[in-house]
């Protein structure tokens, strides 16, 4: 029995000794594996983030400036406080308001006609308000300005309007 755990014990301090190599491993290989993965991971969360909000901002200038233009008593007016209230609802979003654009189509046609068309505001009138933002990713460059958003909204002036 004696040399039965002389031998067990021998083995057990080999296995011992061989594991003693191992040391540290698993932390090494928790920094590799976070780099490779967590980070860019994290980068494609952020990225979707920024395009998202730049989606919502758009919505939402077009949303409340097809707003602002429907009560105006008159067309100046009217696209002066669209124009503000694009730029209130981007400003909200954390966008670059240099890249905001409000521009005015007829019902029917899309934003592709905007700018081309001046709102009367007379009664019964239909026409869409298209708010484009520019949307940038964090950590690229400048130059790769072709991300835009476009938001659009159709105004219906009431058709009993005084």
């Amino acid at each position: 029995m004696a040399a039965f755990r002389r031998a067990l014990s021998r083995r057990m301090s080999r296995v011992r000794q061989a594991g003693r190599g191992d040391r540290g491993s698993a932390i090494i290989e928790f920094v590799f594996i976070s780099v490779l993965v967590f980070i860019p991971l994290t980068y494609l969360i952020v990225g979707f983030s920024a395009v998202q909000r730049g989606i919502f901002a758009s919505t939402e200038a077009a949303r409340e400036a097809g707003r602002a233009i429907g009560s105006a008593p008159d067309p100046q007016l009217g696209m002066a406080r669209a124009q503000r209230a694009a730029e209130l609802a981007v400003e909200a979003q954390s966008v670059d308001l240099q890249d905001l654009s409000v521009g005015y189509a007829p019902a029917g046609s899309g934003c592709e006609a905007a700018g081309s068309y001046v709102p009367g505001l007379f009664p019964g009138e239909e026409f869409i308000v298209c708010v484009t933002v520019t949307v940038r990713v964090p950590l690229l460059p400048e130059f790769i300005e072709s991300n835009t958003a476009t938001g659009y909204f159709v105004v219906e002036r009431d058709r009993y309007a005084a």
